[in-house]
């Protein structure tokens, strides 16, 4: 049996321990927290986001194609854009510009983007009863509703992507997201097309000024639609003006080629003359085309098949073509028909 003494000490020795292990434990540093990984969609927050953005009104800040070629987003940047875009609008025409309000009209949630329909979308799409037909005794089919005319989509869409999956969302910070294309905080479309252009111009259309190089619906912004226009031929260059004005006050003749403008002329009450050439806001390349007296573009159209050429492009070796010669004047009533009127080829 071990002595009393010896279990004391045995019983100082152990409480010596746990303090010491207790005293460790407190001096040791904590452990950083784990940043807490990035979540995919929950279905709570899927449901959240389609019941806000469905059906909401916004103000546009850049410019949408028709057709099915739609915009992206990833990583802040918009495509397409530039030249790209310009070709998009040039063939297809606009779904909407900065500063017009549209409606998301359907929002829907794929794995790795959100895809947000404006206006309708591209496609049309047809009610689930425009797909029945009942037969009856008499020949033909019945269309629940009617017969639906054709009509051509007016909408368009962005696409916002992600690197591997929708990530968990909340509404302010989706709206940053889509901030690029989509403008939800404007109350009235001059608001909302002003925070699409650049800063110079914006101060210029707050001051209903004109600058060289604006384009005309940064001019109807700034000052209004025009009372007149005159439409004139300027050598291979016609331009319209747009006037502004009537005396006795100031007026403006304002001139455009293409979209651009390229001059402002001010004439005073006092008969000041003050004209502006030099372009004064740079909006990127110029969509106004150039035609250069006696220089073709190489893909200008011709009636010529592939291979012809001219009857004067070669004297050496001219066009076999037949030529077409003016027709010859009638003869009198009971003459010959003279027949197909052919120049020799030479």
């Amino acid at each position: 049996m071990p002595s009393f003494r010896f279990c004391c000490g045995w019983f100082r020795l152990l409480e010596w321990s746990a303090l010491l292990c207790s005293t460790l434990a407190f001096c040791a540093p904590t452990p950083a927290p784990t940043p807490a990984a990035v979540q995919p969609l929950s279905p709570h927050a899927r449901e959240e986001i389609l019941r806000a953005f469905d059906g909401e009104l916004i103000y546009i800040r850049t410019s949408f194609p028709m057709g099915k070629t739609g915009l992206r987003i990833r990583d802040g940047g918009v495509t397409p854009n530039g030249e790209e875009l310009k070709q998009l609008l040039a063939m297809w025409g606009p779904a909407v510009k900065p500063g017009d309000q549209a409606r998301i009209s359907n929002v829907i949630i794929k794995p790795n983007f959100i895809r947000f329909e404006i206006n309708g979308g591209p496609k049309k799409r047809e009610k689930w009863y425009q797909h029945i037909q009942i037969q009856g005794a008499q020949p033909g089919a019945i269309t629940p509703g009617g017969e639906q005319q054709p009509t051509n989509p007016r909408g368009s869409y962005v696409e916002l992507y992600f690197d591997k999956f929708v990530p968990e969302l909340t509404g302010p910070q989706l709206k940053h997201l889509l901030w690029p294309v989509f403008d939800f905080d404007s109350q009235s479309p001059v608001e909302a097309y002003l925070e699409s252009v650049p800063p110079k111009v914006k101060e210029a259309i707050e001051h209903h000024q004109v600058l060289v190089g604006m384009n005309q619906q940064m001019v109807i912004y700034a000052k209004g639609r025009p009372p007149r226009r005159i439409r004139e031929p300027d050598g291979d260059a016609p331009y319209e003006e747009w006037i502004y004005g009537t005396p006795p006050e100031d007026v403006d003749f304002v001139r455009f080629v293409g979209d651009e403008v390229v001059r402002v002329e001010t004439m005073k009450v006092d008969g000041q003359k003050i004209v502006r050439v030099q372009k004064e806001v740079e909006l990127g390349e110029s969509a106004v085309a150039k035609t250069q007296v006696g220089n073709k573009p190489d893909n200008a159209p011709t009636l010529r098949r592939p291979g012809e050429e001219m009857p004067d492009a070669n004297p050496q070796n001219p066009s076999p073509t037949p030529v077409y010669a003016p027709p010859p004047a009638p003869g009198p009533p009971g003459s010959p028909d003279p027949g197909p009127n052919w120049l020799p080829s030479r």
